[in-house]
C-alpha cells in the first residue's frame, strides 16, 4: 500500500515538473524583428520569441541573427559578431550571404568581402540556455564605408 502511494506521489510530481517545463517552453514560437540604429544603415535582425526543450536547447534548429541594410549603398569587409555574455552556448551555425569566419561555444562570426546594398547577412546557430531565465549575448559590427559604432548593443533577459 505504501509503495503504491509512493509510486504515485513520484508519477505526479514528474507530471509536474514535466507540465513546469512545457508551460517555460511554451512561451513562443521563432519570429524575428529588426533594431534601428541612429545613424547606422543596417539593422540588427533578433528573436524575440523562440521554444526550448527540456535539455534548455533551442527548437527549431537554433537562433537566427543577423544584419539588413536600408541603403542601396555596398559596403567592404563586414563582419558581424555575436557573442555570449551569460548563460549562453552555441553550437553548428550556418551562415546566410557570406561565409562564417569563426565560432567557438561562447562566439559566432559571419563576414562577407562586399554587403551589397538591401542585402542581409546573419547566420542560424543551435544554441544552448544554461538558464532560461537569466541569458544575454552582445552584438558586434565592424566594417568600411559607413559610421556605424562597433558595439551594437545587446540581446536576452
Amino acid at each position: 500500500m505504501n509503495r503504491t502511494r509512493t509510486a504515485v506521489a513520484a508519477l505526479v510530481a514528474t507530471g509536474v515538473l514535466t507540465t513546469a517545463q512545457w508551460g517555460l517552453a511554451g512561451a513562443a514560437s521563432a519570429a524575428t524583428v529588426t533594431q534601428k540604429s541612429a545613424g547606422c544603415p543596417l539593422d540588427i535582425v533578433y528573436p524575440t520569441r523562440f521554444y526550448v526543450d527540456h535539455h534548455g536547447w533551442v527548437t527549431g534548429s537554433g537562433l537566427y541573427f543577423g544584419i539588413r541594410s536600408r541603403t542601396s549603398r555596398s559596403y567592404k569587409n563586414v563582419t558581424f559578431t555575436v557573442t555570449d555574455v551569460r548563460n549562453l552556448r552555441f553550437g553548428s551555425a550556418t551562415a546566410t550571404g557570406g561565409r562564417i569566419s569563426h565560432r567557438t561555444s561562447k562566439t559566432v562570426s559571419v563576414s562577407t568581402r562586399t554587403f551589397k546594398g538591401r542585402a542581409s547577412l546573419g547566420f542560424k546557430v543551435r544554441t544552448h540556455l544554461l538558464n532560461t531565465r537569466d541569458y544575454k549575448l552582445k552584438f558586434t559590427l565592424r566594417g568600411s564605408g559607413w559610421r556605424c559604432a562597433v558595439n551594437q548593443g545587446t540581446w536576452g533577459s
